[in-house]
């Protein structure tokens, strides 16, 4: 079988494409799927739905061996610590494969080799189990997404008068309040002192 080269060439750049690859398959599944704010988590993606959230760090490898492929699976070449999340999505590059493997399957590694043309290896059985994901994100295989449930919703609201606060003797009110032209008279000026008194 002729190997494909990927396009996206740094790890950096490979884990941004492989975390697109991620999200696309899921949303193909049908699953709610989330990325947090930021790149300071102990996770990439939330999938679910609430009571049903599932936390999954995405990680790729490159890395051939003689039987297979090297995924480090840590942070700064530590282990995560236990909790960090729920589910590693680890993808082969070359040979387009997703490992969907329980945290507690790789608690304390640093890496994992992946053995993609051997049946009997430790994690073959995660191959493609995108089933675990959806078990738990609480969506039935195959099934069509259901509307969610509302149980509560909460808001607060205050009342203002329409009429304007008076203001006190020694508050300084701002020029930019004071004049809708500001901006304009402001740049208009520094424009000036910028290139007419420099002809």
């Amino acid at each position: 079988m002729k190997k494909r080269i990927p396009k996206v060439i740094g790890k950096k750049l490979r884990g941004e494409w492989s975390e697109m690859r991620f999200m696309v398959r899921v949303a193909e599944l049908g699953l709610p799927i989330s990325k947090p704010w930021g790149d300071s988590r102990s996770f990439d993606f939330v999938v679910g739905r609430p009571r049903h959230f599932a936390a999954v760090q995405v990680k790729s490898t490159t890395f051939e061996l003689e039987e297979g492929w090297m995924c480090g699976i840590g942070s700064c070449g530590k282990p995560y610590p236990p909790g960090s999340f729920d589910f590693l999505a680890a993808y082969v590059v070359f040979e387009d494969a997703w490992y969907i493997i329980p945290e507690e399957e790789i608690l304390g590694m640093k890496s994992i080799s992946l053995h993609t043309n051997n049946s009997h290896s430790k994690y073959e059985k995660y191959r493609e189990n995108w089933e675990l994901l959806q078990r738990a994100a609480g969506v039935e295989a195959d099934a069509e997404p259901e509307p969610g449930q509302v149980d509560d919703i909460q808001g607060c609201a205050e009342e203002f008068s329409a009429e304007p606060m008076p203001l006190q003797a020694d508050t300084k009110v701002p020029r930019v309040a004071r004049d809708d032209d500001y901006a304009g008279n402001l740049f208009g000026s520094l424009f000036r002192r910028l290139f007419l008194h420099s002809v």
